[in-house]
């Protein structure tokens, strides 16, 4: 054990015996530096199929008209030439009415948007879906860059288009089964 074990024991000593030391204080509460450091940032456009189930994501590192506009191409290139109709409903983002929107309206008659009413976005049919992906890809986890952020969005949406299932608006799934409308139902063996 080396020169350590040759250390003198000090013997025993009565407890407080010595009056002029201090009474020990307690330690310190353990403390944790809160980080609120922002490693990057950018934003999801997000295209939904609500009778499919199908989501298309799109990172930007900016919201603007530009952005908008080339993410509306992604989704015109995305969903099928034969639907003839497209509804896009969105909030009322100024960038949402630029003029390089309608532009873009112009040159693709089948689009059509539907403007939410303010404090609205249960309407919003992609809302829950958010919700979803918040829960796939972002909850309980930290990312540093934004890059990681976009990465886990990638996954978690692949994840969900090969398990996918329509939405169905305005229905929940229910916990248990309806009972039996009656006074007394008969017991399930009879």
């Amino acid at each position: 054990m080396g020169p350590v074990a040759a250390k003198s024991d000090p013997g025993q000593q009565l407890v407080g015996a010595d009056s002029t030391a201090e009474p020990p204080t307690p330690a310190p509460r353990a403390t944790q530096a809160s980080d609120y450091g922002r490693r990057g940032q950018g934003y999801i456009f997000g295209a939904f199929r609500p009778a499919t189930g199908e989501a298309l994501p799109q990172d930007y590192l900016g919201r603007t008209s530009k952005t908008w506009v080339d993410f509306l191409g992604h989704v015109e290139g995305w969903v099928p030439a034969e639907i003839e109709r497209l509804y896009a409903i969105v909030d009322n983002l100024h960038v949402h009415r630029a003029t390089d929107v309608w532009l873009f309206c112009l040159q693709h008659p089948r689009w059509e948007f539907v403007f939410q009413p303010k404090y609205a976005a249960y309407l919003n049919r992609i809302e829950p879906w958010g919700k979803t992906l918040r829960s796939l890809a972002l909850k309980g986890r930290r990312f540093e860059t934004w890059p990681e952020v976009v990465k886990a969005v990638e996954e978690a949406t692949g994840y969900w288009n090969n398990h996918r299932y329509p939405y169905l608006w305005g229905r929940r799934r229910r916990q248990r089964p309806r009972r039996k409308s009656g006074i007394a139902a008969l017991p399930k063996g009879a």
